[in-house]
């Protein structure tokens, strides 16, 4: 089990799911809960192979995502009570930078954070509907 409570077969689903998804580009696949973090992939020619290293830069990055974990409350509650506009339900957030994106899907109490370089956006969202599917079973698992 690792340190976000997966094991390590839904782990590498979680990164083949991505990787198959959106390619050469993606940077890295980060799996997080509201407490903790876990590097489940990170391409080869990044922070020298360094894992650790690439964690502690990505660290501010998986603590700004973790904030959504509140925010999907507050879209919840807004839905029960009849006042959000009429979006449907939350899928991903997409952030776009001048080089690359950093993308976030959260179900329950589990995030997956992905980077990646330039792509077009419909990508992320055909993975980020399989990875809702892959954590939706998860967490449905462990309730």
């Amino acid at each position: 089990m690792s340190e976000t409570g997966i094991d390590e077969t839904f782990a590498e689903e979680i990164a083949v799911t991505c990787r198959t998804g959106i390619g050469d580009t993606l940077r890295s696949v980060i799996h997080f809960t509201p407490s903790s973090s876990e590097l489940l992939y990170l391409r080869s020619d990044l922070y020298g192979g360094d894992r650790e290293m690439a964690m502690e830069r990505t660290s501010v990055l998986v603590a700004n995502e973790r904030l959504g974990f509140s925010t999907h409350e507050t879209y919840q509650r807004l839905e029960e009570e009849g006042s959000a506009p009429d979006i449907g339900e939350y899928e991903l957030t997409i952030r776009a930078f001048s080089d690359g994106f950093v993308s976030r899907v959260i179900v329950g109490d589990h995030g997956i954070l992905l980077t990646s370089d330039n792509l077009p956006i419909a990508d992320f969202e055909d993975v980020a509907v399989s990875l809702r599917t892959e954590l939706t079973e998860r967490v449905e698992e462990s309730d």
